[in-house]
């Protein structure tokens, strides 16, 4: 699990062992959105736009007066103009005052110092959603057990991740998307469900947390792949075999760590492998193209904007495939060649020379 940073004095830690907040449907469900992203300020944008109570919550105070003055994200969405009806701030008990959902846009590495500084403000029942699309380096943890290191375990009852082919720009421009809402409650998922419903965006829900969130943050991996492929102007066999069989590792790890085979054929596994190996608009499609192109790991990631979850999410996921002893030889590879500098070229050429093996091996339920 992720390191703790030490407590902050302040308000007690907030109770988490509780119902979540009953939702009259009809009713404008209260939101904040914690992460002023590209992806936060999407979905506070999103809510906003369709009549609903929203706050999106800016750590920094200036960045937050300024977004909200000129109703504009200038620095991750230029150009898209922010509904007057969404209020924004860097004041987090304001931020938080009566929400009912709490969506947590920040990058993987920002999560546990953002809930430390949240947490005492957090409302007891409110129903807590991972827009996050990583895992824990060290550990593996997916967002939500990492979350339920830091609140108490009691936060799974009251938690949601959302998950898909969403690209926050596309999206904030009202082109139509759809994502997949899971929730091991389906009362809880129904409500981000309809928090989040669009005439531009639509939300199917699912039971299978696990799975949602493990296709999330492994296909960022095989992303930066497919922009290997396409730096080195691999052919569209050599970059539909990569998708493919790291679709089959994806499901592979998902399901030895207890999710639905199924959710990897939906929206947040092969929707979103789609749409992040295929677009030069993914962050980490731009990493794979450039690592391929020869230039350093660290000069790249030093000159982005946003953060592209899969370099740390390779480290994560690798950690949990040795843990539950699955064997994942295309994010084995890319760990190597983030971490240990093998030319993009030559790991492609390992994973040609490996044994042949059943195409379902590991996957097919009749054994």
């Amino acid at each position: 699990m992720p390191n703790r940073p030490a407590r902050r004095a302040g308000r007690p830690p907030t109770p988490t062992l509780v119902r979540p907040i009953a939702i009259v449907e009809g009713t404008p469900t209260r939101v904040t959105v914690i992460g002023s992203g590209s992806w936060g300020t999407t979905l506070a944008a999103l809510v906003a736009d369709v009549g609903g109570a929203c706050v999106l919550w800016v750590h920094d105070p200036t960045e937050a007066d300024a977004m909200a003055r000129r109703r504009e994200n200038t620095r991750f969405l230029p150009g898209i103009p922010l509904p007057d009806s969404l209020t924004i701030t860097s004041d987090p008990g304001f931020a938080l005052s009566g929400a009912e959902v709490v969506v947590l846009a920040v990058p993987m590495r920002r999560l546990a110092e953002n809930l430390e500084r949240l947490e005492g403000w957090l409302p007891p029942a409110a129903i807590l959603v991972s827009g996050i699309k990583g895992l824990d380096p060290p550990s593996g943890a997916r967002v939500s057990e990492a979350m339920a290191e830091i609140l108490g375990g009691g936060m799974t009852d009251r938690f949601a991740v959302v998950s898909g082919p969403n690209f926050a720009r596309e999206i904030a421009a009202r082109e139509p998307a759809a994502t997949v809402v899971a929730s091991a409650d389906p009362e809880v998922a129904r409500t981000v469900q309809r928090a989040l419903r669009a005439p531009w965006f639509r939300a199917y829900t699912s039971d299978d947390v696990i799975g949602v969130e493990l296709a999330g943050s492994l296909k960022n991996i095989i992303a930066i792949g497919a922009g290997m492929a396409d730096g080195l102007r691999a052919s569209q066999n050599s970059k539909a075999v990569l998708m493919t069989r790291g679709l089959a590792e994806m499901t592979r790890l998902g399901v030895a760590a207890g999710a639905n085979p199924l959710t990897f054929s939906g929206l947040a596994g092969v929707g979103d492998l789609i749409a992040t190996c295929s677009s030069a608009r993914s962050r980490n499609h731009y990493v794979g193209s450039q690592l391929a192109q020869g230039r350093p790991l660290d000069e790249i990631t030093a000159q982005m904007v946003m953060v592209a979850e899969g370099v740390e999410a390779s480290r994560g996921a690798l950690r949990l495939a040795r843990r539950l002893r699955v064997e994942m030889p295309i994010v084995e590879l890319m760990n190597v060649v983030l971490f240990e500098g093998m030319p993009v070229a030559e790991a492609g050429e390992r994973l040609m020379a490996r044994e042949p093996s059943h195409e379902l091996w590991g996957l097919d339920a009749r054994g």
